[in-house]
């Protein structure tokens, strides 16, 4: 670390303490972002799960269950703006499904609705994305704003993302005949995935998978 970095940190440190985004201990390397290399070190020792979503996405990743640090972590980058975190989860979104991304040649995050997209400033899913080492594009755009998932049940999921995907115009030309990556935060039933899946087939991908950051272990009732 050179001197300038670490005086810029000791200098952020002492004015500032600015704590961890999951344990709240105060941060020795402000500047490398929001999560301490502790915390990191718990999300990279999880075991990564293999997720069966559906006929059309046959190999699907998820770094870990959607608890504990993991958990905190992606709620940092979701809700509380910390997209400092999201090139560190993409990391090890990478590094734990380095097979599933062997032979795949595009990476589309999962959109969100335009109005939900302005009032958080950002896709969470697209800053995940861009730490893919392979090209990222806006396939799929969101033909309407969908009711919340959290407390729906599996079959309800499933309805309310039923036509809520279709293609963008740069959609035609770049999906058809590839390998494509869907790439989300959290899936629980694997709803969303597959009404995204179902769009970039019709549109001619080769194949589709599914990385996320996390999965709900158990589906609401």
């Amino acid at each position: 670390m050179s001197f300038w970095r670490l005086a810029a940190n000791a200098l952020i440190s002492a004015l500032v303490a600015p704590p961890c985004a999951t344990c709240a201990r105060t941060l020795d390397d402000p500047l490398a972002g929001a999560v301490c290399p502790s915390c990191w070190a718990s999300i990279e020792h999880l075991t990564p799960h293999r997720l069966s979503i559906s006929p059309r996405i046959p190999t699907a990743s998820a770094i870990g269950e959607y608890e504990g640090i993991l958990r905190e972590v992606i709620h940092a980058l979701k809700y509380d703006g910390r997209r400092s975190v999201g090139p560190g989860l993409s990391r090890i979104m990478v590094r734990q499904a380095a097979d599933l991304l062997d032979g795949a040649e595009l990476v589309v995050p999962v959109p969100l609705h335009r109005t939900r997209q302005r009032e958080r400033g950002f896709n969470q899913s697209e800053i995940l994305a861009r730490g893919f080492d392979m090209p990222v594009c806006r396939s799929l755009r969101r033909t309407r704003s969908t009711r919340p998932q959290v407390d729906l049940t599996a079959h309800e999921r499933h309805l309310n993302m039923a036509d809520a995907f279709a293609l963008s115009a740069r959609a035609a030309a770049e999906v058809p005949g590839r390998v494509v990556v869907l790439v989300d935060d959290v899936t629980t039933t694997g709803a969303t995935l597959d009404a995204c899946a179902q769009v970039l087939l019709a549109a001619g991908a080769r194949e589709v998978r599914a990385i996320t950051a996390a999965r709900v272990a158990t589906a609401p009732r």
